[in-house]
């Protein structure tokens, strides 16, 4: 993506176009005081920080529909960010897809004047800013997170192996950073296998490019392992990447991840308000040394499928 289309260029500069003269103006002078801050706060394991620096730089009084107009303010400069950012062709070739759906949101919201949910204002932040970027069609990958060696050694206390920590410690994983996935919850177009195989694809495509990384991580209620009988529709999430050389973190119970994985199943839903099932979330790790070949057969098995 060298250039925004110029249908998305006219949407994000209709978003900037509703506020008034002196909001544009605060907007403007929030685009460039906002960016140092946001991009030095990206790598904590807070993923919202970027999104405080935003809101810090707007000042007080700050409007949803003046977070719409920085988010489209920084839309607009996207394609020079990326293209600095030398990201692979893996990453490059689904920012229209996300472009478009970025200045679909914004406008609809603009329309409306619908609340700026602060989730969704923390990942177009990061997304716009390039601290978070496209891995496939549902999922976000952020260029840099963190994972300490406490769960680690948490998990072996606990009861849950201390093979882990070994795949740990040859990954370097307390003193290199790891990429993170995230699932966009507003476009589920992809939330499938081959989604998600897409996703570790084009992290691993990150990783050959950026040697200072230790490979990608993701946390989540659907890495569960009694989800396999529970839901063995999503057992893929947390089995692909076991059989690919991932290992996995137990992180434990919380109401969020009760809340979340009830909400697309009554079965489930069932289970957990009968006491017979508690989600727990659970941390996956792929280290680079095992993710990049197996995106490279992954890529070879497809090549041939295609000459088949």
């Amino acid at each position: 993506m060298e250039t925004l289309s110029l249908t998305q260029i006219e949407a994000f500069k209709a978003v900037r176009n509703r506020l008034s003269a002196d909001e544009r103006t605060r907007v403007d002078i929030a685009s460039v005081e906002a960016v140092d801050p946001a991009v030095a706060s990206a790598p904590h394991w807070n993923f919202d920080l970027p999104a405080h620096a935003a809101d810090k730089a707007l000042g007080d009084g700050a409007t949803d529909a003046m977070r719409r107009a920085l988010v489209a303010t920084w839309a607009l400069e996207l394609p020079g960010r990326a293209k600095q950012a030398a990201l692979p062709g893996e990453v490059m070739e689904l920012y229209p897809y996300w472009m478009d759906k970025m200045a679909e949101f914004l406008t609809a919201a603009a329309d409306t004047d619908a609340a700026y949910d602060p989730d969704h204002w923390a990942k177009d932040v990061r997304m716009a800013l390039v601290l978070s970027v496209p891995g496939a069609l549902t999922q976000t990958i952020d260029l840099s997170s963190p994972m300490g060696p406490g769960q680690v050694v948490r998990n072996g206390r606990e009861g849950h192996g201390w093979s882990q920590l070994v795949s740990y410690v040859k990954a370097q994983g307390w003193k290199k950073p790891w990429l993170e996935v995230h699932t966009e919850s507003r476009q589920l177009a992809d939330f499938n296998e081959a989604g998600w195989d897409r996703a570790w694809a084009t992290a691993a495509a990150i990783c050959k490019t950026r040697p200072e990384l230790a490979g990608m991580i993701g946390s989540s209620w659907f890495y569960d392992p009694p989800l396999e009988t529970i839901s063995p529709r999503l057992a893929y999430l947390r089995l692909n990447p076991l059989k690919g050389g991932a290992f996995i973190i137990h992180q434990g119970p919380a109401p969020i991840h009760s809340e979340r994985a009830s909400a697309s199943s009554p079965t489930r839903k069932a289970m957990i308000e009968s006491g017979e099932y508690t989600p727990s979330s659970w941390l996956v790790a792929w280290p680079k040394s095992t993710l990049i070949p197996w995106a490279e057969q992954r890529k070879a098995a497809m090549a041939m499928a295609e000459a088949a």
